[in-house]
């Protein structure tokens, strides 16, 4: 889409309100001069870490998610909706930077993008350079892994709380567990696994989530105090990641034993060693064995992190619930732009993998939920392929600010065209990568069909290998077919050609003290 065109649409949007906004003042015999709600719409950013689809609205029978669905009926729903890269930092790289991991260079951890580009200019910094407050809270970019946050894009200092946190004592017997060290940027090497569960009878700020949700209440009653000043407020969850540790209410809303297994356990048939995995996460934790193998977990416990999972998404619901029912309350919600955003997909059990870390629909599709006012229709839904890093220019555009101009590659296209119409399509298809076993996968993913191209990372002139999945049938993925449908092996790989060449994986940063 081009600048002109934009900036059109915007002056467009701009007419069309100011000329709803005369109409209302005349009929109620007031002044348009005395317009109590500012300029600039608010902005409300809501991270999920490791939700896949598992809400209500997306369709997913187990899920107990009203308040996520409630979003879902008032704001728009894209059904068709991946992350650039299945893993936790570069995920929120590709938001807040609005770049792909194939254009930045970064896929992993310990790669911070100011050491590569310095002047970049992310998506809550450019909202504070044009006039807003912008502020974060819990879990927004990655911090952990020697990875950290970024001062430059926030107006007061980012209000952090744990990831991995553990309320029972016998959850972590032996101490300081492993994973709590890596998520507090310290060494972990010998350190003692800690559970992957636990089930308390606690209130709901005995984690983190809870916390951070009373927190967001906290700074929206102070936002509405002062309404001629707009915000960007960022507010991350950490459930359901692991450890499942939520509050055993939560836990009490499923029946474990009626909880389906998985319906497919095996590997796709044909896919290159490099492309799958089995542990890589959940082997961090007891009582996971130590070496995950291809051979499924037992029933029970399989059902038990299956349960786990669902506990967290109903759990970290309630907390979402209590951000809106509050910026509803606070009558901020008819003038705030509404995000919700699972970071990336997960995987529980299916073809016997589990979390993320792999280039498959379960690891990649996500949950997108955008509340415009004025703009979408309450309720409407989109099977309209859409990518993370299409949010930031998605929001700079509802926001009315200029397009940007930013030193760092730039990748997302604008979604306001199809959340004023939901047929209207930008792209024909979603753009993701993973790296494994020294291989970069890039893949592409259209209505039908998703091809993955593996290639040694750094070595061009490597014969690529191919993963080829048709989902007319269902969205796993079961056999390889890029031997047996050649044309339309073809036909995707001159799509993906047409991406540039992926960066070499950046440097990692300097470790700070």
């Amino acid at each position: 889409m081009t600048v002109l065109n934009i900036k059109r649409r915007t002056a467009g949007y701009k007419k069309v309100i100011a000329l709803c906004a005369v109409t209302i003042a005349l009929l109620a015999g007031t002044s348009c001069t005395t317009a109590s709600k500012p300029d600039k719409p608010n902005v409300l950013l809501i991270l999920v870490d490791d939700l896949r689809p598992a809400i209500g609205a997306y369709g997913d029978r187990l899920a107990i998610t009203p308040n996520m669905d409630k979003l879902a009926a008032n704001g728009f729903r894209f059904e068709q909706a991946y992350s650039n890269q299945a893993v936790c930092a570069p995920s929120r790289f590709n938001l807040l930077l609005g770049s792909r991991s194939t254009s930045s260079g970064i896929y992993g951890f310990g790669q911070n993008f100011r050491d590569y580009y310095p002047d970049a200019v992310t998506l809550p910094q450019y909202f504070k350079q044009h006039g807003y407050h912008t502020e974060s809270m819990g879990k927004v970019y990655h911090i952990g892994h020697n990875t950290y946050a970024d001062e430059a894009s926030w107006s007061v200092p980012h209000y952090k709380d744990l990831v991995i946190e553990y309320v029972d004592p016998e959850s972590k017997k032996e101490g300081f567990t492993r994973e709590e060290a890596l998520f507090s940027n310290q060494p972990a090497r010998g350190l003692p696994r800690g559970w992957a569960w636990e089930a308390p009878d606690v209130e709901d700020d005995a984690y983190a989530d809870g916390r951070v949700a009373q927190r967001a209440v906290e700074r929206l009653r102070n936002f509405q105090s002062q309404p001629d000043q707009p915000f960007f407020l960022a507010v991350g969850f950490a459930r359901p990641h692991l450890p499942f540790s939520v509050p055993k209410k939560y836990w009490d809303m499923y029946d474990e034993e009626a909880l389906p297994l998985p319906q497919y356990t095996i590997r796709p048939e044909g896919a290159p060693p490099y492309a799958v995995k089995y542990g890589d996460e959940i082997d961090q934790y007891i009582p996971i064995p130590t070496t995950v193998t291809a051979e499924p977990f037992p029933d029970s416990l399989t059902r038990k992190l299956i349960h786990g999972y669902y506990a967290g998404a109903s759990y970290v619901d309630t907390q979402i619930g209590k951000v809106l029912d509050e910026l509803a309350a606070l009558g901020l919600d008819d003038n705030t732009i509404v995000v919700l955003w699972g970071d990336h997909g997960y995987m529980l059990g299916d073809m016997g993998m589990w979390t993320k870390h792999v280039n498959y629909e379960l690891a990649n599709r996500i949950p997108l939920i955008i509340a415009a006012p004025g703009v979408a229709r309450a309720g409407s839904h989109t099977d309209q392929l859409t990518e993370t890093v299409d949010i930031y220019p998605t929001l700079v555009e509802l926001a009315g600010l200029p397009i940007p101009d930013v030193q760092q590659p730039f990748d997302g296209l604008s979604l306001v065209p199809v959340l004023s119409n939901p047929e209207t399509r930008i792209r024909d298809h979603a753009y993701h990568c993973f790296p494994r076993g020294g291989h970069l996968g890039r893949a592409i993913r259209t209505d039908r069909y998703r091809l993955v191209e593996w290639k040694k990372i750094g070595d061009t002139a490597e014969t690529a290998t191919y993963e080829l999945y048709d989902y007319e049938n269902g969205l796993m993925e079961v056999k390889n077919i890029a031997e047996e449908q050649p044309e339309v092996r073809k036909a995707l790989q001159d799509i993906l050609a047409q991406h540039p060449a992926p960066m070499p994986s950046r440097p990692q940063s300097p470790r700070r003290e």
